[in-house]
């Protein structure tokens, strides 16, 4: 297949612009947020389960919420300095900030958030490389992580989804098996 007619190509997909506005340059993928409703049960499940480090932890008062930016970072060459640390968290590529609306942790009428994944559907699921998509997924059962689909279930053979404690999904996958789970299904 020729370069210009892959599937990425701009001719096979109707809208895409292959020249980034100069504007543009410079711009990277930052951040994905999540309302969640106990930071102690949600930063424990990403920092020991998922491994991230807290980057960042913001409280606004005024307005009544923290908000918690994780991600696969280095935390020892931060910043010590609270707003020299804010700008170095958001120089960090795909992060996950946490927000936590004070209050839900302890509110027995609270309900929990919409995952995206019930109707109306919409937002779908983060995704999270592993060295080995098995290993991960047994150590994620010994932990009592729920799953969606385990990397044996279904027809993507390879690949797994979990929950986070506010029932986000997260995919799992590795890079020695991902090409051959989508070749099974392309």
């Amino acid at each position: 297949m020729a370069s210009s007619d892959s599937k990425e190509s701009a001719a096979n997909n109707p809208g895409l612009h292959t020249t980034p506005d100069e504007a543009t340059k410079g711009y990277f993928f930052q951040q994905t947020m999540f309302r969640i409703k106990d930071p102690k049960v949600s930063l424990d499940f990403y920092s020991r389960v998922l491994g991230m480090s807290l980057l960042k932890r913001i409280d606004v008062p005024e307005m009544k919420f923290s908000i918690y930016f994780l991600g696969y970072e280095d935390v020892a060459s931060a910043p010590s300095d609270p707003i020299d640390r804010t700008v170095w968290t958001f120089s960090k590529p795909a992060t996950v900030e946490l927000t936590h609306n004070w209050g839900t942790e302890s509110d027995p009428e609270f309900k929990g958030y919409h995952n995206g994944n019930s109707e109306p559907r919409g937002f779908g699921h983060i995704g999270i490389t592993v060295d080995d998509t098995v290993m991960a997924c047994e150590r994620f059962e010994r932990l009592g992580v729920e799953f969606v689909k385990k990397p044996d279930d279904g027809k993507m053979k390879g690949i797994a989804f979990i929950k986070d404690p506010d029932g986000y999904w997260i995919e799992i996958f590795d890079l020695k098996t991902i090409g051959e789970v989508i070749r099974a299904v392309i």
